[in-house]
C-alpha cells in the first residue's frame, strides 16, 4: 500500500497535485529545499510544527520534515514560516496527511457549556473563528472574573492525563491565543479533526505535546527561553542532551524507531536558544510514535469536544 503521510506539529488545504514549491523569500525563512512530495511505499512523510500565536520574523512557526520507513525516522530537513498564510499555504499544497500540532485544538466543555458556544467542536470553534483576538480574550477573562479561585481555568481530560496547562491560559504561555489562530484555521482548510471533528479528508490533524518527550529526559530543567538574557550555556548543554538521547537506542525501545537527524538541523536545535527547532523536532518524534498506536493512541471514551494530547 502506497502511503504519503505527513504528521504536523503545531499542530496544527485543499488537494492539489504533487509539484514542487518555490519558497516566498518574504514570508518564508526556508532551510532546505521543499521538494516533490515523498510518495513510495512503506514511507511516511511527517511534520513536527512548532506553534506560535504571532509569528513574526522573531518568533516563528518552526517545522522540521521527516520520513518514517519501516523502523527508521529520518529528520532531514527545516522550515521557518513569519506569518500564517505562508504557513498554511504550505500545508494545503500536500494532499495527503497526519499533523500533530503542538497547541490545544479544544477548550473545557465547562467552559464551552457554560458560555453556550455549541454542542460539537466544530460549532463552537466556527463561533470562536468569528472573533476578533481582543474578543476571545476579553470573554475569557470576563469568564474568569467571577469564578472562585481555583476554578478560574478549566482543564481537559487530556491536560490532567498528560500535566498540561489550561488551554483558557492567554497570558505567560498563551496557548488559549494559540487555540484561537490555530483551531479555526484548521477548520476552515477541511481537515479531519482527530477526534474533534473526522472527516473523509485525507489530510488529519492531531494534538501533540512536545514537553512530555524533554521531561522525561531532563526532568524539570530548562532547556530554552525567548528572552535572550535568560539564555545559557547550561541550556545549550541540555539542548544537546535531548538530541543525543532521542537519538540512542533508548528512543527506539520506547517509540519503536530510530531517530535519525540530520547534521544541519542537529546544529540548529543546540543553537537555537528559543528551543523552537528542537521543539518541532521532538514533535515529529511524538506524533511519528502516535501514527504507530491504534486510532493514534486516542482513547475511545475521551470526549471529542475537548480534544486528546496523543502521547
Amino acid at each position: 500500500m502506497v502511503r504519503s503521510t505527513i504528521l504536523i506539529v503545531v499542530a496544527r488545504h485543499e488537494h492539489k497535485p504533487h509539484k514542487r514549491i518555490a519558497a516566498r523569500s518574504a514570508t518564508i525563512l526556508l532551510w532546505g529545499s521543499l521538494g516533490d512530495s515523498y510518495e513510495f511505499e512503506n514511507i511516511m512523510k511527517i511534520y513536527g510544527i512548532d506553534f506560535t500565536s504571532a509569528p513574526s520574523k522573531n518568533k516563528v512557526i518552526a517545522c522540521v520534515e521527516a520520513r518514517l520507513e519501516a523502523d527508521v525516522l529520518s529528520i532531514q530537513k527545516f522550515y521557518r514560516f513569519i506569518d500564517f498564510p505562508s504557513f498554511m499555504d504550505f500545508l494545503t499544497r500536500s494532499p495527503v496527511w497526519i499533523a500533530g500540532v503542538d497547541f490545544p485544538l479544544g477548550q473545557p466543555r465547562k467552559l464551552i457549556e457554560n458560555l453556550q458556544w455549541g454542542k460539537t467542536w466544530a460549532e463552537y470553534v466556527e463561533r470562536v473563528g468569528q472573533m476578533s483576538k481582543q474578543e476571545f480574550v476579553e470573554t475569557l477573562n470576563q469568564y474568569r472574573q467571577d469564578r472562585p479561585v481555583g476554578d478560574r481555568e478549566h482543564l481537559r481530560q487530556t491536560d490532567k492525563f498528560a500535566g498540561a496547562i489550561s488551554p483558557m491560559k492567554v497570558y505567560g504561555v498563551p496557548v488559549g491565543k494559540m487555540f484561537f489562530e490555530g483551531a479555526p484555521r484548521m477548520l476552515a482548510a477541511g481537515f479531519s479533526i482527530l477526534p474533534c471533528h473526522p472527516t473523509n479528508d485525507p489530510r488529519s490533524v492531531i494534538e501533540i505535546y512536545p514537553a512530555l518527550i524533554s521531561k522525561n529526559i531532563i526532568g524539570k530543567l530548562s532547556y530554552k527561553s525567548d528572552d535572550k538574557r535568560k539564555q545559557t550555556s547550561e541550556m545549550q548543554f541540555l539542548r544537546q542532551e535531548i538530541i543525543n538521547q532521542v537519538r540512542s537506542p533508548i528512543c527506539k525501545s520506547k517509540y519503536g524507531f530510530v531517530v535519525e537527524i540530520d547534521q544541519q538541523v542537529t546544529c540548529e536545535c543546540v543553537s537555537d536558544a528559543s528551543g523552537d527547532t528542537l521543539d518541532a523536532v521532538l514533535a515529529a518524534i511524538q506524533a511519528a510514535s502516535a501514527s504507530q498506536q491504534p486510532n493514534y493512541g486516542i482513547p475511545e471514551n475521551c470526549d471529542h469536544l475537548e480534544g486528546w494530547i496523543c502521547a
